[in-house]
């Protein structure tokens, strides 16, 4: 048999450095759009991305081909990025270290 089939499911959650309120309307929805199309991107098909003012929830199943920490990576760079474009108030955005999963 020359075929491998993983199903993990993970929920991912991290915060703004010093839990910073920086994810507010307009620009929530779009981060977690963006976020969304991170995980597509790599090949881990986002179920939902929500959170709150300060962290988000990612629950997406996991590619085979990619592992959980270069996903998070990805995740946290590409949108830190982002939101330093979205406007002067987000300048000094950026994500705390850590992060927590669960499958």
């Amino acid at each position: 048999m020359g075929q491998s089939l993983t199903k993990n499911y993970i929920h991912i959650i991290f915060g703004t450095k010093n839990n910073f309120p920086f994810i507010k309307s307009p620009v929530e929805s779009e981060l977690h759009s963006y976020i969304g199309g991170i995980c597509r991107k790599l090949e881990c098909t986002p179920i939902k991305v929500g959170g709150y003012t300060d962290h988000v929830h990612i629950v997406c199943l996991l590619s085979k081909k990619i592992a959980l920490m270069k996903l998070i990576e990805e995740i946290k760079s590409h949108s830190s990025k982002w939101m330093k474009t979205k406007g002067e108030s987000l300048k000094k955005f950026y994500w705390q270290d850590g992060y927590g999963h669960f499958q």
